[in-house]
């Protein structure tokens, strides 16, 4: 007797009709062949299994689990307050979807900065979870804790620019390296950390042009977010992307539901545009 199966059950690892289940799933080493191919890599965010199917059935290469649940998932007016536990809890809940796409998970504010022994035993509970690599925030200090990371098998996304869990020591949510200085950091930091075994960079609100340049001269993919059309590729919150949420959205930001028939028809618009070039426009940029 076949026992019955709630219409809310995990989706199971074949994919719909429509969806490619002959694709092979997304690895590192593909990640860096599309760098260096030019082929851009579509990412986006997600924190549950349903959504996190869909994207895959759209195409998406990458899911990042962000800590950026803090503001659409639970309400937070910063992502300061997020839990280890929260976004352990999430990256489990994306990683039983999961079925090609390259999972990211940010360590959330306070489980890295300690010691790299901290930031280890923070990215082990997310990679028990089901995260293929971790995002941390900043440059500089962090180079030690990427180095030891990744010398233990740990795969490190380095984010630079504006850094949400320390937006206030930005003096709020501005594009950064608009002057030399600022510029001049922020490469130095991005060569340091890709140094150190980053193996990917995130950039946030910076000019195009610089994102452009370090997208060239670096040798890992360079995902962008109000970083400009040369990066080796895009992420965006999800809830942005879809038009939902509260509060003024941010210039770098498209909806994608406009002019869609469903929310499965947004991700594959904005896969679409991302890997033609499309999206973002001059207008996403600064």
């Amino acid at each position: 007797m076949t026992e019955p199966t709630s219409p809310y059950a995990a989706p199971r690892p074949a994919g719909p009709a429509g969806a490619a289940p002959d694709r092979k799933p997304v690895t590192l080493q593909r990640l860096l062949d599309m760098h260096a191919a030019g082929e851009k890599i579509a990412m986006l965010t997600a924190y549950d299994a349903t959504f996190a199917h869909a994207m895959e059935d759209a195409g998406v290469d990458s899911i990042l689990i962000g800590d950026s649940l803090g503001n659409v998932v639970q309400g937070l007016q910063t992502t300061v307050p997020v839990t280890l536990d929260a976004m352990v809890y999430h990256t489990a809940c994306v990683a039983r979807a999961r079925r090609w796409a390259w999972i990211v998970a940010d360590l959330p504010y306070g489980t890295y900065h300690e010691s790299p022994q901290a930031a280890w035993r923070s990215a082990m509970q997310l990679a028990q979870a089901g995260a293929h690599m971790i995002k941390l925030e900043g440059g500089g200090w962090t180079t030690d804790t990427v180095r030891f990371l990744t010398e233990r098998g740990i795969p490190v996304c380095a984010h630079l620019g504006l850094t949400p869990q320390t937006v206030t020591a930005l003096s709020g949510y501005k594009v950064q390296g608009r002057d030399e200085q600022g510029a001049a950091q922020i490469k130095a930091h991005a060569r340091e950390l890709v140094d150190a075994g980053a193996q990917m960079l995130l950039l946030e609100m910076v000019p195009a042009a610089l994102a452009g340049e370090l997208t060239r001269s670096l040798g890992v993919p360079v995902i962008g977010i109000g970083a400009g059309a040369e990066c080796s590729g895009q992420v965006l919150v999800m809830h942005d992307m879809l038009g939902v949420g509260t509060g003024r959205k941010p210039r770098f930001v498209r909806n994608f539901m406009q002019g869609a028939t469903s929310v499965g028809d947004a991700f594959a618009r904005y896969v679409s545009d991302v890997k033609s070039g499309a999206f973002p426009a001059a207008e996403h940029s600064y």
